[in-house]
């Protein structure tokens, strides 16, 4: 999954469960970014590449929610 379909994925999901959510490019370095999901937020990386299984887990553990869900 690339970081742009994670994002999509995320931003769905809360629209379903009525969270707010929204990524924020300035709160990170060059590609990096911030993604907050409610009152939970986890750094996003480029967004046009790919994210490894161990760092969408912990991105997921981060935003309290079930990569399953996705």
């Amino acid at each position: 999954m690339k970081g742009g379909e994670f994002e999509r994925r995320v931003q769905k999901l809360a629209r379903s469960r009525k969270i707010a959510c929204q990524f924020v490019a300035c709160k990170g370095k060059g590609s990096h970014g911030r993604l907050y999901f409610g009152d939970e937020f986890t750094t996003l990386k480029d967004r046009k590449k790919e994210i490894g299984r161990d760092l969408l887990a912990k991105m997921c553990a981060d935003l309290k929610i079930d990569p399953r869900d996705l």
